[in-house]
């Protein structure tokens, strides 16, 4: 499964189950929005600092996979030339 998946799945239920004990618990409505509003607060921080988390390492691995593939391209050129000088000095 793909962490992105997880973590957002692991995140929906934090908020559900946020969101269930607040509107379940025995407090005034008032009590209850702003209890709302500062876990929504959290959780809309955290999914920031996860997503900023996610893209850093997508990033990452995107300039990996452009490097490796620079050097693979490089390699194949070098032995093409060897080939090439190999066929013209017979």
């Amino acid at each position: 499964m793909n962490s992105g998946n997880v973590l957002l799945t692991v995140l929906a239920g934090a908020a559900a189950g946020a969101l269930a004990g607040v509107l379940f618990a025995p407090h005034k409505g008032k009590v209850t929005r702003k209890k709302i509003a500062r876990q929504s607060e959290a959780l809309t921080d955290e999914v920031k600092v996860k997503i900023n988390e996610l893209m850093n390492d997508l990033s990452k691995r995107v300039e990996q996979a452009k490097e490796d593939v620079s050097e693979f391209a490089e390699q194949k050129l070098h032995k093409t030339h060897a080939t090439k000088k190999e066929v013209t000095s017979v």
